[in-house]
């Protein structure tokens, strides 16, 4: 049960949030229980709507962003985002089920990849003050300064969705995933 309201539909959210939900519906298909709860505050799904396409449109590709997704979910402990994003991850990354893994447990099977992961969760684990080395191992993976600060990005989005979704205890609307790594 949610701490606060679900809306059931697109027509009982806030008016203002109505046409934000129904361009998620015209993308997804559906709207997932994460857009719904966030349309309590039309300005905050509208902020989250317009970060997330900004970022779409940046230097990071899908897999990269999913694998980022999927490890800071795991560090925040959000059992929403792991169950979305290790649906996308399987479904729109094409990650399979040992690269998932690896993702939440901080890896990669890719080098590049993991070096972008291990600078997201340090970035997770340390509320933003990571080191100068962790930058130094990020830049010398061959990520740009714009790839950088999209990581950056990446994190604070998710880790978005990780607190609104745990604080407010959406309901998982994708398979359900064990919270511990495989």
């Amino acid at each position: 049960m949610t701490r606060i309201a679900l809306p059931p539909s697109i027509e009982t959210a806030p008016t203002a949030a109505q046409p934000l939900l129904a361009g998620v519906k015209k993308m997804l298909g559906s709207v997932p229980n994460l857009f719904r709860i966030t349309a309590n505050s039309p300005a905050a799904l509208e902020g989250y709507l317009g970060l997330n396409g900004a970022l779409a449109k940046g230097s990071l590709d899908t897999r990269t962003r999913e694998r980022i997704a999927l490890a800071v979910a795991q560090v925040n402990g959000c059992d929403y985002c792991l169950a979305a994003h290790t649906y996308l991850g399987t479904h729109v990354a094409k990650l399979d089920k040992a690269e998932i893994a690896a993702n939440r447990a901080g890896k990669s099977q890719d080098v590049k990849a993991e070096a972008a992961i291990r600078f997201a969760v340090a970035l997770v684990i340390e509320r933003g003050h990571v080191a100068d080395a962790d930058v130094s191992a990020i830049k010398a993976a061959g990520y740009s300064e714009a790839e950088i600060v999209e990581i950056v990005a990446h994190v604070a989005i998710n880790t978005l969705t990780n607190y609104l979704n745990s604080a407010l205890d959406t309901p998982i609307d994708f398979p359900v995933v064990s919270p511990k790594v495989a």
